[in-house]
């Protein structure tokens, strides 16, 4: 059992920068990749970032790419998704997710996350 709470959301300018960070319980953290989400009003939730549980490199969604980086620290339990040059588009709420995928490009599908944060609002004003 994972559980997942994030922080860091709120109201920022267009071009402007967050940090979401993603706080989770358990000692199999490492086991798990972890995933952001999100979700604008009216539309299906989509993928973010995702990175694997020994860390490294992160897999990004095309129109945040080179935007948003997603990070992880296995001591503290922690994933983080450092949001910089912001677009009104990027207003949603914003999912972690954890899970541990069954192939290979499943990092980018939320079906192949188990457990999931409440979310935290982001919004961005133009």
């Amino acid at each position: 059992q994972v559980q997942l709470v994030e922080s860091g959301g709120g109201l920022v300018q267009a071009g402007g920068s967050l940090s979401l960070s993603c706080a989770a319980s358990g000692r199999t953290f490492i086991a798990y990749t972890m995933g952001w989400f999100r979700q604008a009003p009216g539309k299906d939730r989509e993928f973010v970032a995702a990175i694997s549980g020994a860390g490294g490199r992160g897999y990004y969604t095309n129109s945040v790419q080179g935007r948003f980086t997603i990070s992880r620290d296995n001591v503290k339990n922690m994933v983080y998704l450092q949001m910089n040059s912001l677009k009104p588009d990027d207003t949603a709420v914003y999912y972690c997710a954890a899970g541990r995928p069954s192939y290979s490009s499943g990092s980018y599908s939320e079906g192949e996350y188990t457990y999931w944060g409440q979310g935290t609002q982001v919004t961005v004003s133009s």
